[in-house]
């Protein structure tokens, strides 16, 4: 046996995998696949990850949640570990920092501030992330590291992920530029807002000669609005249409069970039938 197994025992288990990582990424004894990886290489792994533990949680399944969080857990061992390797920081470094950082966005709770309000503690957070922005700007200059054209920290928008999700992105944006008082003050604007741009999807693609890319923009504008509407009453625009994503899903294959899979000369009218019998019977309970 090249590598003595982690220790079973209860409580072990973050030295436990921590120490099996090691040992998958030993360039002399180590699985060859884990050995050859990179963060870009496994930056997918980590987004898909976290979108299974999304599903468990969606589907209420604790016994696949707890197995998700375990394969994303794996996600930050796995980048921590390279880190490590690449003398950049360890798995205990982003422990820690994480810890120092709740600590500092919550005074509230580990200091001797008290917030009189959520409202108070909201206006705490943001200026507590503001001089997060700045720190963290001067430490990565002080280090001399490149630095975005834009990323001055004063910017609203200035550190929203680009591999975000559009429509996790879009409400992050909003979010931020409400922040500053950028939003209609009225929840009709925003619905006025909608109708606006939907004229002119409508108006681009009745064009004699369409423009794709023109198109293509004003479909995009008429999508970012729609999460408008969904952050302005609350809803997470990503968590919305992943739940009506399923919906649809669950009623097309009611759909398609109903008429024996066979698709074959079925008129439009008979397949909405079939829909509204589908939609009918599933409010009924």
């Amino acid at each position: 046996m090249k590598h003595a197994i982690a220790s079973t025992e209860p409580g072990n288990g973050l030295d436990r995998i921590l120490t099996v990582m090691r040992q998958l990424r030993d360039t002399q004894d180590g699985c060859p696949w884990d050995v050859e990886q990179t963060f870009e290489t496994i930056a997918p792994y980590t987004i898909e990850e976290a979108y299974e533990v999304v599903d468990a949680i969606d589907r209420d399944d604790a016994v696949d949640l707890k197995e998700e969080l375990g394969d994303l857990l794996l996600q930050v061992v796995f980048h921590a570990q390279m880190a490590e390797e690449a003398g950049l920081f360890s798995f205990d470094d982003v422990a820690q920092g994480i810890a120092d950082k709740m600590m500092h966005q919550h005074p509230h709770v580990f200091g001797d501030e008290v917030s009189a309000n959520q409202s108070e503690q909201s206006a705490d957070w943001n200026r507590i992330k503001q001089e997060e922005k700045a720190s963290k700007h001067a430490a990565k200059l002080a280090a001399g590291l490149s630095i975005d054209q834009g990323a001055d920290p004063r910017a609203t928008l200035n550190d929203i992920p680009k591999g975000f999700p559009a429509l996790t992105a879009t409400d992050k944006i909003q979010r931020k530029a409400a922040l500053v008082g950028f939003d209609h003050p009225e929840m009709h604007q925003v619905y006025a807002k909608v109708d606006e741009e939907l004229a002119e999807v409508k108006e681009e693609a009745a064009q004699e000669t369409i423009d794709a890319a023109a198109l293509e923009m004003e479909v995009g504008d008429l999508l970012f609005v729609a999460a408008a509407v969904g952050r302005r009453l609350n809803v997470d625009p990503e968590r919305a249409l992943h739940r009506a994503n399923a919906k649809f899903v669950r009623r097309f294959n009611a759909v398609e069970r109903a008429l024996a899979f066979n698709w074959e000369n079925r008129g439009i009218d008979e397949l909405h039938a079939a829909w509204n019998h589908v939609k009918a019977a599933e409010k009924a309970g």
